[in-house]
C-alpha cells in the first residue's frame, strides 16, 4: 500500500483544527473523500484541499462504490454506531473520534462488528501520545517507581464546542464526563494497564447546563486494591485551563502538566525528570501528529493498533458507571 485511501466524515473544528494538518503532512495519506451533511463545509473544505468526490452522508459514500482504506470518523457523536458499523462492514479501517459511542451498548456493538470484519477500529485519544504522557508512562512501566496504587486526573476547561447538540444527552450521550471525563479516565487507566474496576461513585453537578452535566467529581476503586480519581468541568471559577495526570507509586509519582518524576532513595525523595522534557507549546496539537502516524502505520500493517474497542468498552463500563452513580447517588459494584 503505497498511499492510504482517507476518506473523512465530519468537517467541523477538531478536523480542521487538529486532524487535518496532521494529516496534511504526510506523504503516504491521500484525502480520497470528504463526507458531512452541511454543503458550506464541504464546499469550502473540497477546494482548499482539491478533493473532487464529496457527499452528505456516509450511506451515499459507501454506495459510490468509492476506494477507501480507512475512515476518520468524526461526525457527532449519535452518529458514530451507525457510521462505524457501516464502514467496518465494507471493508473500511476506522479512526473514529472519543467517545466511541454514547453508551456501553452502542460501543459494543461497534467492536462486535470490528472483530467480525477483522478491520482496525481505533479511538481517537491524542492524550495517549502527548510526549510527556507517554514519558511518564514509560518510568510507570519500568517498575523504578514500585506498584501504583493511586492515580489522580482532571481536566478543568471551557467546553470543547459550543454546536447545540453537543449539549443534548440525547445526541451526545451526556457532557463534560464523555467529552472531558472519558479522556482522563483514558490516560489514567492506561497509566495502570487498564485493571479490572471494582466500583464507581460519582457526583455530577449542572450549573450552567440543562440536560447534560458540567462538571463531575468520580472516584474509581480497582480489584487489585489501587484507586482512581477524576475531576472534570466545565464551570470550574479558575482561571486558564488545567490538565494533569499523576501517579503515585511505593517508591516514588510521576506528575503532568507539567513533567515531574520523583523517586524515593535512601530515604530521600529525588527527582529523576529528564532535562528538556517539559511540554512545549505544541505538546497537544503535536500528539495528534502522532496519532495519525500511528493509525497510518497500523493500516499499513507496521504494528498493532493501540486505543482499541477492547480498551474503549472498558472505559465506556465506568462511564456508564459514572452516570448511575451520580443518578442514584449510590457507588455502582461492577
Amino acid at each position: 500500500m503505497e498511499k492510504i485511501k482517507l476518506a473523512i466524515i465530519g468537517l467541523g473544528g477538531i478536523v480542521q483544527v487538529m486532524h487535518l494538518p496532521a494529516i496534511l503532512k504526510r506523504d503516504d495519506i491521500e484525502i480520497t473523500a470528504l463526507c458531512d451533511v452541511r454543503q458550506s463545509k464541504i464546499k469550502d473544505l473540497s477546494k482548499k484541499l482539491n478533493v473532487s468526490k464529496t457527499f452528505t452522508s456516509a450511506d451515499e459514500m459507501l454506495a459510490s462504490g468509492l476506494d477507501i482504506d480507512a475512515a476518520l470518523i468524526a461526525a457527532p457523536t449519535d452518529y458514530h454506531a451507525d457510521i462505524s458499523i457501516k464502514c467496518l462492514r465494507a471493508g473500511i479501517n476506522v479512526l473514529v473520534e472519543k467517545p466511541l459511542g454514547r453508551n456501553l451498548r452502542e460501543a459494543k456493538m461497534i467492536v462486535d462488528e470490528a472483530n467480525k470484519s477483522g478491520k482496525i477500529l481505533m479511538v481517537g485519544m491524542n492524550n495517549r501520545f502527548r510526549s510527556d504522557s507517554i514519558l511518564q508512562r514509560s518510568f510507570l512501566r519500568s517498575g523504578d517507581l514500585g506498584e501504583v496504587y493511586y492515580v489522580k486526573t482532571g481536566w478543568l476547561k471551557r467546553k470543547s464546542s459550543n454546536t447545540k447538540w453537543f449539549t443534548e444527552s440525547d445526541k451526545s450521550g451526556g457532557g463534560v464526563v464523555i467529552d472531558n471525563g472519558i479522556v482522563m479516565l483514558d490516560l489514567g487507566m492506561w497509566m495502570m494497564d487498564f485493571p479490572d474496576v471494582k466500583s464507581v461513585s460519582a457526583v455530577n453537578y449542572s450549573h450552567n447546563t440543562i440536560t447534560v452535566e458540567d462538571s463531575s467529581i468520580a472516584l474509581i476503586k480497582f480489584k487489585s486494591g489501587a484507586s482512581m480519581t477524576m475531576e472534570v468541568s466545565w464551570s470550574f471559577h479558575r482561571s486558564g485551563e488545567f490538565f494533569y495526570c499523576n501517579a503515585f507509586g511505593r517508591e516514588g509519582s510521576t506528575f503532568i502538566n507539567p513533567l515531574r518524576i520523583f523517586r524515593f532513595i535512601n530515604n530521600e525523595l529525588k527527582e529523576l525528570t529528564p532535562k528538556n522534557s517539559a511540554a512545549q507549546p505544541d505538546t497537544f496539537k503535536d500528539s495528534y501528529d502522532y496519532q495519525i502516524r500511528h493509525f497510518a502505520g497500523s493500516v499499513k500493517g507496521y504494528h498493532k493498533s493501540v486505543s482499541t474497542g477492547e480498551e474503549a468498552l472498558k472505559i465506556m463500563e465506568v462511564i456508564d458507571a459514572i452516570y448511575k452513580s451520580a443518578k442514584t447517588g449510590k457507588e455502582v459494584l461492577l
